[in-house]
């Protein structure tokens, strides 16, 4: 009697946990959006016409087809030649609807999802997708894939066949609850293609997918054309109606912004999204704009702003005190900048969750103390006592009290002036590093800042580098201090362990480009990840914010809550614009209006 009822139990224990509900679409938190039967997204055009040809920039090159690993520059644009299981709606936080996949069922603690594929999906060869396409990708990105998504599959248990059509992933962390959505934004590769090719290595080899491109042409570091898959197997999808409209895409590589500039100008390009205040307000003084030819528009948007700045290394023993880092801090004239550079566009950055709900402000809440707490020994007071703000300036360029300040919390670590330098007093070691640039642009902030800093008797070092050689540089830590974009969603989640979690920091090709190692942060980002509903997710997020805040990790940059659009006027679009802004893939060509452009610019690829 007692076996039995052993076995009863046990039979009622693994019936309970592998309770699940089938659904079209798995929203984070509540529910979704769109229904199951819904025709399209509301923020696209389901009569936008199909045809024409537009094309884009982008700075630099590319050496690769293959986007999935970490070696070579992939070339731009590839996600258009594949799909994943989901994708994502552009007016809801995070949520997923099928794409490869039909269906979803999702276990009720979130430990298992199973996806059963679409019999209609096709590779661009004509063969079926399968559950061994599903099963192979997964399989060989966790062996081979890039460093970051290595670290997002880490969580997956197991991965099985449990039907004709239908894929299991079982998780082993079971409080990670935006995993199951994770592993549906997994571009999927053909086990046949695949196979007797080494994925480790950089191709040009044109890959085979199953996305609405296809690889056209290519001339490796100069340009690439994606055509559109014409008897694509997904074009009638709900979630694809009114996207992917071009014809052809095509993207030219240029040296630099200004070449970029100038080559819009003269029309060799259709689209861009300019994020640079002076060029925006002096790059485009021209009468095709008054004509009606050139379109140049804002539009809002509610996406977070995430985090621009300048990032310092903590691995360097000049920036592992957090007095110093916060010293530094009070040299940065953004407001100065603002006003001689960036024509008073831009808002001060404070948050890492800026235009958001995200973002924290005023003191903690209850909620956000109770996560705080535990952590209370290891955090500045601050945290608890004060909503950070970063350091202000009048704007006149006379930052002597500022200056003053900074001088006192170096004197506080230890430092002193030697015959005109800052010099640690016990070491010796003499303050001086390199701000390590990409872009051209940013010498103009950052010399200023630089001349602020040799008034401390600190010499920074500004220097700037071709694209190969900084991405290698970010790859193995090799710099002091950057400047940097922390891009973030509505739903932050697993991305935030790569950003600042411990593992990351010494992980080469993660994002915790300022070697962070925190308890705190670590903890809270588990419970990020974890927390089952908004509210929670939004306290956590908060919490998190505070402490990176108060970490002086970076000299917080600036932002805009909108997109500066350039493009020549050939497109027509949607009238609705989402939640994160413009979605160019919704945009189609007007054979009226480009050929009101013909004969005044270049409207065709060459």
């Amino acid at each position: 009697m007692l076996r039995i009822t052993l076995l009863l139990v046990s039979l009622f224990s693994v019936a309970t946990a592998t309770a699940g509900t089938r659904t079209h679409a798995l929203a984070m938190h509540g529910t979704p959006k769109y229904a199951a039967d819904f025709p399209h997204f509301d923020y696209a055009n389901p009569r936008a016409p199909k045809g024409g040809a537009v094309r884009l920039a982008d700075i630099g090159s590319f050496d690769s087809l293959n986007p999935f690993i970490i070696k070579g520059q992939s070339a731009e644009g590839l996600g258009a030649t594949y799909d994943s299981l989901t994708t994502a709606s552009a007016d809801e936080p995070f949520t997923r609807y099928g794409l490869l996949a039909e269906s979803m069922e999702i276990a009720d603690d979130r430990s298992w999802i199973t996806f059963a594929l679409r019999p209609e999906a096709r590779w661009h060869d004509g063969r079926p997708v399968t559950v061994d396409d599903v099963i192979f990708t997964f399989e060989t990105i966790r062996r081979d894939g890039s460093p970051q998504l290595r670290f997002y599959y880490a969580g997956i248990a197991s991965i099985e066949q449990v039907g004709e059509r239908e894929v299991k992933f079982t998780f082993s962390d079971r409080d990670n609850r935006e995993l199951p959505l994770i592993v549906g934004e997994q571009s999927i590769l053909p086990r046949h293609y695949w196979e007797g090719r080494d994925f480790a290595k950089t191709t040009l080899e044109p890959p085979l997918g199953s996305g609405p491109y296809r690889v056209d042409s290519l001339e490796a570091g100069r340009f690439i054309v994606y055509r559109r898959v014409p008897d694509y197997w997904g074009r009638d999808l709900p979630a694809n109606v009114g996207h992917a409209n071009f014809d052809t895409i095509r993207y030219d590589y240029y040296r630099d912004t200004t070449v970029v500039i100038e080559a819009f100008k003269a029309g060799e390009f259709d689209f861009r999204q300019e994020n640079s205040s002076k060029h925006w307000a002096t790059a485009y003084e021209m009468s095709e704009v008054a004509q009606g030819l050139l379109a140049k528009e804002t539009v809002e948007h509610n996406r977070p702003a995430g985090m621009q700045g300048y990032v310092y290394n903590t691995r360097r023993e000049l920036f592992r005190d957090p007095r110093v880092r916060e010293a530094l801090a009070w040299a940065f004239d953004f407001e100065r900048s603002n006003q001689t550079l960036f024509y008073g566009q831009y808002t001060r950055t404070r948050s890492y969750f800026d235009n958001s709900e995200l973002a924290a402000s005023g003191l903690p809440t209850p909620a956000e103390l109770a996560l705080l707490e535990p952590f209370r020994a290891e955090l500045p007071p601050q945290v608890f006592e004060r909503e950070y703000q970063p350091p202000v300036t009048s704007g006149d360029g006379r930052i002597r009290d500022n200056l003053g300040r900074a001088f006192e919390l170096l004197t506080a670590a230890g430092w002193v002036l030697r015959e005109g330098k800052l010099t640690h007093a016990e070491s010796g070691l003499v303050f001086e590093f390199e701000v390590l640039l990409v872009s051209p642009l940013f010498e103009r902030i950052t010399l200023p800042f630089a001349k602020n800093l040799e008034r401390l008797g600190i010499h920074a070092r500004v220097r700037t580098v071709d694209t190969a050689q900084y991405i290698k540089r970010l790859e193995t830590f090799d710099f002091d201090m950057i400047v940097f974009v922390w891009g973030q969603s509505l739903s932050p989640g697993n991305e935030q362990w790569n950003f600042w979690g411990t593992t990351a920091a010494d992980q080469p090709g993660s994002r915790n480009f300022a070697g962070i190692r925190s308890p705190a942060v670590d903890a809270l980002i588990g419970k990020l990840v974890s927390a089952e509903d908004r509210e929670a997710l939004v306290s956590v997020a908060r919490a998190l914010d505070r402490v990176l805040q108060w970490g002086h990790y970076v000299i917080p940059h600036w932002h805009i809550a909108y997109d500066r659009l350039l493009y020549w006027n050939k497109f027509g679009r949607p009238e609705v614009t989402p939640l994160r802004g413009v979605q160019f893939d919704t945009w189609w060509v007007e054979p009226e209006k480009e050929a009101r452009l013909k004969g005044r610019i270049k409207s065709v690829p060459r």
